[in-house]
């Protein structure tokens, strides 16, 4: 063990880092309630409604996550390695902005209808967001609930290959059936966002892996 490593087992760690996480994510869950409800509706003025809620929560989780780099830099013992405070906090937001992303697109291409396997996509973000709120309530006790933390970041990333097989299906069937050229690129692109947030639910996973990997 470096002396280091060895040293920090006797040094009380800052545990600040915790709520705020928990903040991240409970805020993403609201986010994601709201992308659900947005998909649903059909009356356009509702869905910019809907688009207003999740713009105000992104702004919300932008000072979360700057709040989190300031204690960053004026913490001496984190709870684990700076950087990965750091990095942890930024794909998380960076999740948020594509769930922002994602209600922004459909708002702004306003599509004729929107799909079943869409709402399958975006049901699937509702899945991560509840799995990573799991995640980091029990990140305080990321050495004894290392196991189920795993199992919780497996379950994101099979998600993740499932809606990655769903995009390419839904792909070619958008290809085959939708005649009007224009909607077909409007829902190409509305799905290609949420494909791309499911990514950067895993890529929050691999970073858990990651500390834990490192704490062993």
């Amino acid at each position: 063990m470096k002396i280091d490593r060895f040293l920090q087992l006797f040094i009380v760690k800052e545990k600040k880092f915790y709520p705020l996480y928990i903040s991240q994510l409970k805020n993403i869950n609201e986010a994601t309630d709201e992308l659900k409800s947005l998909f649903l509706e059909t009356n356009y003025d509702r869905q910019k409604e809907y688009y207003q809620k999740i713009n105000a929560l992104e702004e919300k989780g932008d000072k979360i996550t700057a709040n989190i780099y300031e204690e960053v830099n004026k913490t001496f013992v984190t709870p684990f390695d700076r950087e990965d405070i750091h990095v942890l906090a930024s794909k998380i937001d960076t999740f948020l902005d594509f769930i922002h992303d994602a209600a922004r697109k459909q708002v702004m291409y306003k599509p004729k209808t929107t799909y079943k396997d869409t709402i399958t996509i975006v049901d699937f973000i509702l899945e991560d967001a509840v799995y990573l709120q799991k995640i980091v309530m029990n990140l305080e006790d990321i050495n004894k609930k290392r196991d189920e933390i795993l199992k919780l970041c497996k379950k994101i990333k099979d998600i993740e290959r499932r809606v990655d097989e769903l995009y390419e299906d839904f792909n070619g069937f958008l290809f085959e059936n939708e005649k009007d050229a224009i909607e077909l690129v409007k829902h190409k692109n509305i799905v290609q966002s949420l494909e791309d947030t499911t990514d950067r639910a895993k890529e929050i996973g691999d970073t858990i892996r990651s500390i834990i990997v490192k704490l062993a």
